[in-house]
């Protein structure tokens, strides 16, 4: 069993980062061991963006190639995903996305996985807290490169 759940708050609003983890296209640029990735199937039903990410990904000299069917849901602020086909016999990851205190979001994150080979399986169960803590790191460089150090201006600027 390769499961894990992380909760952690950051300071960027839960709809930023709602867009930055549903923005599947863009994980190559800022998640290095994502090798290629297609999305494919679009469509929208309602507040729910539906579609199929196939991605190419190379870790410690392993490349492997899998689908997820994902379901960005705005209004809930849930990103959630499913596999497809691959290397796995089962693979979930949800991310939900909170607001804390003004201007902060809690994430909820959980990713649970089995390979079907027992080498890959045995490689990520060793791997698995280093794995999950640089998946965060990805999303959080990238947050802080999208939002970080910006300021929102404020609506009734000060007179001169």
């Amino acid at each position: 069993m390769s499961a894990h759940v992380e909760t952690l708050t950051v300071p960027y609003r839960p709809d930023d980062m709602f867009s930055l983890v549903s923005d599947i296209e863009a994980y190559p640029r800022f998640i290095k061991w994502i090798k290629a990735l297609r999305v494919s199937q679009p469509r929208d039903d309602g507040q729910v963006r539906h579609c199929i990410g196939e991605a190419v990904v190379g870790f410690k000299g392993f490349t492997e190639r899998f689908a997820t069917s994902v379901a960005a849901d705005a209004a809930a602020r849930t990103v959630t995903v499913r596999l497809v086909r691959g290397p796995f016999r089962r693979l979930e990851n949800d991310w939900r996305f909170e607001p804390e205190g003004e201007s902060g979001t809690r994430i909820h994150f959980r990713i649970d996985y089995e390979f079907s080979n027992f080498m890959l399986q045995a490689l990520a169960m060793s791997n698995r807290e280093n794995a999950v803590r640089r998946i965060m790191e990805s999303f959080l460089d990238e947050a802080e490169r999208r939002f970080g150090g910006t300021e929102v201006p404020p609506s009734n600027p000060p007179s001169a």
